[in-house]
């Protein structure tokens, strides 16, 4: 019986050992920081837009950054990761926003929206390094 060839017939493939990363760069707490709390900054926009008001952010939230650090390795890079993602949602969001409120337009379903995906993302990436 021979064996039916197709784009998925990995059987003479050669397989590749894992790249080596090589030495990991040292995380940047205070960059990392900065943004995290550039996000929160936005976060809080919104929730004004969306008529919710600032969120008190608890010491689990705020230290995000350094239980990352201090965990290194890809959980730091998620958490960077994660945190760049965030803000590439939350800009584009939020000046969208901006422009209609000073068109008159009332944002509140849209700022409410941007808020909840927010809050849904930032679950996501406190995920990553829980507190222990």
């Amino acid at each position: 019986m021979s064996a039916i060839s197709h784009e998925f017939d990995l059987s003479e493939a050669t397989m590749l050992p894992p790249a080596d990363p090589g030495p990991r760069a040292v995380p940047e707490i205070e960059a990392l920081a900065a943004r995290w709390e550039a996000v929160h900054e936005a976060a809080a926009a919104v929730g004004k837009l969306a008529q919710l008001g600032r969120e008190t952010l608890t010491e689990d939230i705020a230290s995000l950054p350094l239980r990352a650090a201090a965990r290194g390795g890809w959980h730091y890079e998620m958490v960077a990761r994660g945190i760049d993602d965030l803000a590439a949602v939350m800009q584009p969001g939020l000046r969208a926003l901006l422009s209609l409120t000073a068109g008159g337009q009332d944002t509140t379903a849209a700022a409410l929206t941007l808020w909840r995906e927010f809050h849904m993302a930032r679950t996501a990436i406190l995920g990553l390094v829980p507190v222990e």
